[in-house]
């Protein structure tokens, strides 16, 4: 491989932002086009934890921090192995994201970002999901954006997905 040729296979990936904006579905295709595997975040949640978001109530610092701790552990295992790996995690607060960083200091991040409206529109649509739409708001008041320190992309979630994925693809090598 040349010095200069980025190797897709070994990126590892945070897709992030507010419930309801998308990131499983293009974690999931990013993943198929990066050529790596895919983890849903949500998955490593403690039970308590899928049962307090069940009934309306906003988790906590000290109730994410488990998950994301668990979250490191799989980024730093891809990063031990020289795997790529793209993980779907809210990742809301740059402590968060500075916890799953602490896997891997090359890890990127691709914020899904839209306004509540859109978001809302899209969680009434879907079934199934233990989030509910009553705890949008909680999402948005804790979202902190990407800082320039950090290493990623912010994507509008009102382009469709192909477009979605093919910015990160084009983040990944580069020339973006």
């Amino acid at each position: 491989m040349q010095a200069n040729k980025i190797d897709n296979r070994s990126q590892r990936w945070v897709v992030m932002g507010v419930s309801g904006c998308g990131k499983s579905e293009i974690g999931r295709r990013l993943a198929h086009q990066l050529g790596v595997d895919f983890f849903e975040g949500d998955d490593d949640h403690p039970f308590r934890n899928v049962a307090k978001m069940a009934k309306g109530i906003p988790l906590d610092d000290a109730d994410r921090n488990e998950w994301l701790l668990s979250l490191q552990s799989r980024i730093a295992k891809a990063r031990e192995d020289r795997k790529g790996l793209v993980v779907s995690c809210s990742a809301l607060k740059r402590s968060y994201r500075d916890i799953l960083r602490a896997g891997d200091p090359s890890l990127k991040f691709a914020h899904l970002d839209g306004d509540r409206a859109l978001v809302e529109s899209r969680m009434r649509t879907r079934a199934g999901h233990f989030m509910p739409v009553a705890l949008l708001d909680s999402q948005f008041s804790a979202l902190e954006p990407l800082t320039k320190e950090e290493d990623g992309i912010v994507l509008d979630i009102r382009k469709n997905l192909e477009e979605l994925v093919n910015e990160i693809i084009l983040r990944s090598k580069g020339m973006i």
